[in-house]
């Protein structure tokens, strides 16, 4: 059965994940608590459906890491007329966008900048890396290293993502982000980024939980809404990012 491919290929990701992403897990994780025992906060900036519905105001997450939101809406309520563009616009191709979000969003220097992207390619992702860098943020990317590897970059220093931020995981795809053949179908289905790219942001928070109760801080965690005073408990911590123990 196609499913049982499905298992078997998602299981080789996972493994693959834990053989030769751990270590780097464990640096990122010192490096992020080093950070919000400073102050810093964490963002996370994903360009596509990875990061930022799974590992931000989840239940058992850290309070911490806070998304990036960016929207555009354009309202123009007169006749219909048929769009003159060439093809999909999006903010992650328009050049000069990453000065605006960080010029707009609350990002200081020595913060966190977590960035995901498949493919890690295009011009935005590369150049919020780049802006971060010069901030003198932390900047991680969680993408797809052989993917991006058969990528050419839009951004004009030639860069992809995985090679912009000072680390990158590596969620451990394929080119393309498929996993099972299919006979008679001619293409391959069943993506594998969105499950990886979570299991590695939940090993990363598990790890930052661990090293800053090492250092005598309790990090401020999410307990689910459907809990006895949740809403109380949660609305208490939300503003705190690490709270100090108190012995």
């Amino acid at each position: 059965m196609l499913m049982d491919k499905y298992f078997e290929e998602m299981k080789k990701v996972l493994v693959k994940i834990e053989d030769t992403q751990k270590e780097k897990i464990i640096k990122i994780s010192e490096e992020i608590a080093d950070r919000l025992e400073k102050g810093a906060a964490w963002h996370i900036m994903d360009t596509g459906h990875m990061l930022m519905f799974e590992g931000v105001g989840r239940t058992g997450g850290m309070m911490a890491l806070q998304p990036i939101k960016i929207t555009c809406e354009i309202e123009n309520p007169v006749r219909y007329r048929p769009s003159v563009s060439k093809g999909a616009v999006g903010y992650d191709s328009i050049p000069g966008f990453a000065d605006f979000v960080i010029g707009r969003s609350n990002i200081l220097a020595g913060d966190i900048i977590m960035i995901g992207s498949v493919s890690g390619y295009k011009y935005f992702p590369v150049d919020l890396a780049i802006k971060g860098n010069d901030l003198g943020c932390l900047t991680i990317a969680i993408t797809t290293v052989e993917y991006s590897n058969k990528l050419k970059s839009d951004h004009p220093s030639g860069l992809r993502l995985f090679e912009a931020c000072k680390y990158y995981l590596d969620n451990c795809s394929n080119y393309g982000d498929t996993l099972v053949n299919v006979d008679g179908l001619g293409q391959k289905i069943c993506p594998a980024s969105g499950i990886s790219a979570s299991y590695i942001m939940w090993a990363i928070q598990s790890t930052v939980v661990e090293k800053l109760i090492e250092k005598g801080l309790k990090p401020s965690v999410y307990i689910s809404n459907h809990m006895e005073n949740a809403s109380e408990i949660n609305g208490k911590a939300i503003c705190k990012r690490v709270i100090k123990n108190s012995k």
